[in-house]
């Protein structure tokens, strides 16, 4: 793949939670090609990068971070909060831009319980921490 594809890739697998930029991507590819991990060969004018043995050796060897289980972003842990959190964000967008104003109101009083409950969540969870280490 050239560069724009592996960006494109990248975005992909992990649920367009990261879009990487080319300031991230090519200084990457630059040190792997050093690392001589991958190999770099020009087709139609453009550069494409492509795993060296020793690439595909190394990422074997690295089986945590292979596969699609390096791109499930936690979502065997209990839910994928980000992609929860864009949704919510959504939701709200629409409810600002066509909601009357009572709509509005009972969206901003939902907001503020559950901001109120995640904080809780975690009080709840730092004191069970604190009584954990203690005991």
């Amino acid at each position: 793949m050239h560069g724009y594809q592996i960006m494109q890739e990248l975005e992909s697998r992990s649920g367009g939670r990261w879009r990487p930029s080319a300031g991230s991507v090519y200084p990457t590819l630059q040190q792997l090609e050093d690392e001589q991990l991958v190999s770099v060969e020009e087709i139609d004018g453009r550069k494409t990068f492509k795993l060296t043995d020793a690439g595909r050796t190394a990422a074997a060897s690295n089986p945590s971070q292979t596969g699609d289980a390096a791109w499930t972003g936690g979502r065997e842990r209990g839910g994928d909060l980000h992609g929860l959190t864009r949704e919510l964000a959504i939701a709200t967008m629409q409810v600002a831009r066509v909601g009357s104003p009572a709509t509005i109101e009972a969206a901003s009083t939902i907001l503020t319980d559950a901001r109120r409950s995640l904080y809780r969540l975690l009080a709840d969870d730092g004191a069970k921490t604190d009584t954990d280490t203690q005991a």
